[in-house]
């Protein structure tokens, strides 16, 4: 058969858009789990373990902030939309509550930095994301950032705060979801430096350019602003994200909490299928071109590759047979959305790229270390190890990859399930996430 793709060694995620619009995820990779205990329980006292800001609180505030949205019937925060500002002002207030200087970026990024003992040291940055999608949960995103604060807070209300020997900031994205304008990452690339300026003049479905709807929010962002950004590389020593898992092994596992080892990549492409109109009673069959045909059979074509890589994939010097194999089951081709209109030109323009990020060794050891500390504080136990996931998702540190080091933690969720309102981590999981950010900042002071 004729090639379609070429392998490489590494983990890799493609994705396709035909208008009908594919999406073709391409994961090379394995993880590997231990055998781990199927429960845990918490045997400390409950001030030890502050369950009233780790647990009571962090739950009280995702709750919180779930209710702010721009429409009753469900969840939903999309860049700069009036709910998404009045969640960066809730947020900035619990930033402050925590100790933190605050201030919002020309992107609309909520920051909350405490510059420790060694202001002029790298800071290590902490973060997630503030949007949401259409009908969301209220874990995306957000978990990530009120974990953050709630150790912060501890360590505030425990005199340790002033002892951290290098910066901490915790900055919640103001879009990762890429739901209004079409684009993920607008607030971790800006940081990062690899947001193209030409963004500001892409459009949402109403006619408003990104570069408006900062505006209508009272933030005057200009290319040149926007440019200035960026981080100086030689300022950060690294960045972690909490995020609920989207999937369902550490609730196969028994396991609360996984280090993610590293995250796929994703390309999207918008590809027009090209035909020709036709009655349809006059015009036989065999002298028909129903582009929608065409369409459907590049979607069972892409499926059948996902299926069975190994009939599709050709063998060159980077590509050997053991590489094939461990494609089985890994590939993923999701359909996303069909759209036909007579006449379509002919074109395919990029829609998203984002290639795989390796999460950092050394910072995976660490936040490894403080993630074992905080398991065994809570079960009593000692651990055969933590679970090495996967990310098949994307998450804002792809984006901040390109300026530091980074690593992630994913917190257990019920049943795997994201993007939906069924999204749920439990009380307790959100506090051991707490207890696993706190023991990594403690490693700090």
């Amino acid at each position: 058969m004729a090639t379609l793709l070429q392998c490489t060694p590494f983990y890799r995620s493609i994705s396709l858009s035909l208008i009908p619009i594919l999406n073709l995820s391409l994961l090379l990779s394995s993880s590997c789990l231990l055998s781990l205990p199927s429960t845990i329980g918490f045997s400390e006292g409950t001030k030890l373990l502050h369950s009233e800001i780790l647990k009571d609180e962090a739950v009280a505030r995702l709750n919180e902030l779930g209710k702010v949205s721009d429409a009753q019937e469900f969840l939903a925060r999309t860049f700069q939309s009036p709910a998404s500002v009045r969640a960066g002002n809730l947020i900035r207030l619990w930033m402050e509550d925590a100790g933190l200087q605050t201030w919002v970026d020309q992107m609309g990024n909520v920051h909350g930095r405490y510059e420790g003992l060694n202001p002029s040291e790298k800071a290590l940055l902490i973060g997630s994301h503030l949007d949401t999608v259409i009908d969301a949960g209220m874990f995306d995103g957000a978990l990530g950032i009120i974990t953050a604060l709630s150790a912060l807070k501890v360590l505030n209300i425990s005199g340790m705060l002033g002892k951290l020997r290098r910066p901490v900031e915790v900055i919640a994205f103001s879009d990762e979801e890429g739901v209004r304008f079409q684009s993920t990452f607008l607030g971790s690339a800006a940081i990062a430096g690899v947001l193209p300026v030409s963004t500001l003049h892409v459009h949402d479905k109403s006619g408003v350019t990104v570069q408006r709807a900062l505006r209508e929010s009272s933030i005057d962002i200009t290319e040149e602003n926007l440019l200035q950004l960026k981080y100086d590389p030689e300022s950060v020593w690294g960045y972690v994200e909490v995020h609920i898992e989207q999937g369902p092994v550490l609730e196969t596992v028994g396991l609360p909490l996984g280090l993610v080892k590293g995250i796929a990549g994703q390309t999207r492409l918008r590809v027009t299928v090209k035909g020709s109109q036709g009655h349809a009673g006059t015009v036989p069959m065999t002298m028909r071109q129903d582009p929608m045909a065409a369409a459907a059979e590049l979607i069972v074509l892409l499926e059948s590759l996902c299926k069975q890589p190994e009939d599709y994939l050709s063998y060159d010097g980077q590509c050997t047979a053991s590489t094939v194999q461990s494609l089985a089951g890994s590939l993923v081709c999701t359909v996303g959305e069909i759209s036909t209109w007579p006449s379509a030109s002919n074109v395919i323009p990029g829609q998203h790229d984002a290639n795989a990020v390796v999460c950092d060794p050394g910072l995976i050891s660490q936040l490894k270390s403080a993630t074992y500390a905080a398991l065994k504080r809570i079960s009593g136990e000692d651990l055969d190890d933590v679970p090495m996931l996967m990310s098949g998702a994307g998450h804002d540190a792809m984006a901040m990859s390109h300026l530091t080091k980074v690593a992630m933690l994913f917190v257990r969720c019920r049943g795997g399930v994201s993007h939906s309102p069924a999204e749920h981590v439990s009380d307790n999981d959100v506090w051991a996430a707490g207890m696993a950010v706190l023991a990594f900042l403690e490693t700090l002071t």
